[in-house]
């Protein structure tokens, strides 16, 4: 149905930064912005057939420059934390920057969230509504090896699914584990808590983490425990037990390992709002997901619609390697020698019931 490209406004260096809108055949539509490749709007249908926007974002593009939430971004060159901001590649020792203490988290002080994006739009072979998006990281960009060209495409299909290919190429080797940071609430982004919303992971294990909220490198079984979300399960349910692991998070803000074979597409999760009846599955080629319960949100500047995020207004499920996987060898490697593609996809189906 075409894509519309607006002006979302301009950064201080004088770059226009663009809103591009796309919807399906059944009303439901994304708005993404190249600052940050960002999903800056999703409108689905409830079951009553009205249109909510169900993610947490801004007004303007100064929400997004200004923002330390993650608000819909693209995360790079690494999602999630490292341990004292080192990695170490071909026995050669790199120190990233450092903007969490003394660990470094989703890439960095700029990371692909506060960047630039080239864009161009096109239709596909299958007559489905493409966004692509595509930024060169130069090498030693936050402490990182080799010149990357990453790409981004944003696809959306008349079946409501909403569908994230990532690609990227390196000159030297690195790491790359990019993911994208929408914050979910099924009930409408400015609606409240989500801690009546029901979770399912498809996992049966989980990365178990230290104060810090960085994984020990212990893999713990998900049984008998409060992170056991293997059926649906409200996620105010056990979010204040007096289990270590949810009391260093604050709530939740863990890694669980798939039930899937490697780089094969399976589910990762699923969530259902028993208010609005969506349910919003989750498909993944990761070997992992993070769901972080929105502990830390809290948010009035510049938000859309004039809303105030707070604590448990909405939910992350962020697909990716394991949290600090490049100090783990247990773990599945995050590193992308030179010259091969790194090529993953996230896929986010929504219906209702």
């Amino acid at each position: 149905m075409g894509i519309v490209k607006e002006l979302f406004g301009v950064l201080p260096e004088n770059k226009k930064v663009y809103l591009f809108t796309v919807k399906n055949r059944n009303g439901m539509t994304i708005k993404i912005s190249n600052f940050g490749a960002a999903l800056v709007s999703l409108m689905v249908p409830d079951k009553y057939g009205r249109f909510d926007d169900i993610v947490l974002g801004y007004d303007n593009l100064q929400g997004y420059i200004d923002g330390k939430f993650f608000f819909g971004a693209t995360i790079g060159r690494n999602a999630n934390r490292i341990r004292n901001s080192r990695i170490k590649i071909n026995d050669q020792i790199y120190s990233l920057t450092k903007n969490e203490g003394e660990n470094q988290l989703h890439g960095g002080i700029k990371g692909f969230d506060k960047v630039l994006w080239s864009s161009k739009t096109y239709t596909d072979n299958e007559e489905n509504q493409c966004i692509e998006l595509s930024y060169l990281s130069r090498d030693g960009e936050e402490g990182y090896p080799g010149n990357l060209s990453a790409r981004i495409i944003y696809t959306l299909s008349d079946d409501n699914k909403f569908k994230i290919d990532y690609f990227a190429i390196s000159d030297k080797d690195t790491i790359v584990n990019m993911t994208n940071h929408s914050y979910f609430n099924l009930s409408g982004h400015s609606s409240g808590s989500i801690l009546k919303h029901q979770v399912m992971i498809n996992s049966d294990k989980f990365t178990a983490n230290d104060e810090s909220s960085i994984p020990t490198g212990e893999i713990k079984s998900v049984e008998d425990t409060p992170m056991d979300f293997r059926e649906l399960t409200t996620v105010g349910k056990n979010i204040s037990s007096n289990y270590d692991q949810i009391i260093y998070g604050h709530g939740y803000d863990h890694n669980w390992i798939l039930n899937k074979k490697d780089n094969d597409l399976g589910m990762a999760a699923k969530v259902f709002d028993p208010y609005s009846r969506r349910v919003m599955e989750v498909y993944t080629t990761k070997p992992g997901v993070q769901f972080y319960s929105g502990n830390y949100i809290n948010e009035s500047q510049n938000c859309k619609d004039n809303a105030c995020y707070a604590k448990n207004n909405a939910l992350c499920l962020e697909t990716q390697y394991f949290p600090d996987a490049i100090n783990h060898d247990n773990f599945k490697s995050p590193v992308l020698k030179a010259g091969d593609e790194y090529k993953h996809m996230t896929i986010y189906k929504f219906s209702v019931i």
